[in-house]
């Protein structure tokens, strides 16, 4: 949401919004949603980009766009990274070096319109579909997402059930796309009419309607070992999300942090996902 932290922006968008809804709902629905789907940053800085140059870099087009990946070699499975909103792949910086240690072979790429790749909007669908061509590419046995990383990670774990991911880590993410939603009609200001105008746009775009995207009823279909971690204080994405995906994740297990906030660099928590992708293969926190 490009410059949407601007409250005079924001406001005068939801005005705009809400009185070109008036004369053509559906153009509102377009530019609103174009609006959610644009992020402001995430470009590499140069101090991200001295330790990215480590790895070993790959473009990967996917409809048109040219997606960034970056790969760091090991003896042991691939584990692949999906970062979140308004970030980059040097956010794992401190992951990468646990998982270096570890052995385990390393993929991240930057979504789209963030880091090194192209385009200029961002959405869950896409990032979904991007990850199913890094994973054609790349045959990673793990997934681990940060926020939007994490509810893309589940979603398209549901949508590419027949894959060669055997496990998902998701850190801090959100499950309802709905409540996206409705956080930015508050930020912005926009009406029901709006709200109902972005609807339509989602379900003509993407085939489903906003309350149709939730990670907590596909969890439902997935059969994989997942590994959710979120704080009870996390300031941008409220806990339940979390507690909603486990509760319909039958293999799955929660691990709830106090004061670490969203972003979760800590080691605590990186040897967290360590031990839980060395865990047995088949692990089953159902049984």
């Amino acid at each position: 949401m490009k410059d949407i932290v601007n409250p005079i922006f924001a406001k005068a968008s939801g005005a705009y919004f809400n009185i070109l809804a008036l004369f053509s709902k559906k153009l509102a629905g377009e530019k609103a949603f174009t609006l959610f789907s644009s992020p402001r940053k995430g470009n590499v800085l140069p101090l991200q980009a001295a330790f990215l140059k480590n790895a070993e870099d790959i473009r990967i087009e996917v409809g048109g766009k040219q997606i960034q990946t970056y790969s760091w070699t090991g003896t042991k499975e691939a584990v692949l990274l999906l970062h979140g909103w308004e970030s980059n792949s040097f956010r794992w910086r401190n992951l990468i070096r646990f998982l270096s240690d570890a052995n385990f072979a390393i993929v991240a790429f930057d979504a789209p319109a963030h880091g090194n790749s192209s385009g200029g909007i961002f959405n869950v669908p896409l990032y979904a579909e991007c990850t199913q061509h890094i994973v054609k590419h790349f045959n990673p046995a793990y997934i681990i997402g940060h926020s939007v990383g994490g509810m893309t990670a589940v979603y398209h774990q549901y949508i590419y059930p027949h894959n060669s991911i055997q496990k998902i880590v998701t850190i801090g993410a959100p499950s309802e796309y709905y409540e996206l939603m409705e956080h930015y009609q508050k930020l912005v200001g926009f009406n029901k009419r709006v709200l109902g105008s972005l609807d339509d746009y989602v379900q003509r775009h993407f085939g489903f309607g906003i309350r149709d995207l939730s990670t907590s009823k596909f969890a439902r279909e997935i059969q994989i070992a997942g590994l959710l971690i979120h704080d009870i204080e996390d300031p941008i994405t409220p806990y339940h999300n979390s507690e909603k995906v486990h509760a319909n994740w039958k293999n799955s297990k929660l691990i709830s942090t106090r004061g670490l906030g969203h972003s979760m660099h800590q080691d605590e928590i990186n040897h967290q996902i360590i031990d839980f992708l060395k865990s047995k293969k088949r692990t089953n926190f159902s049984a």
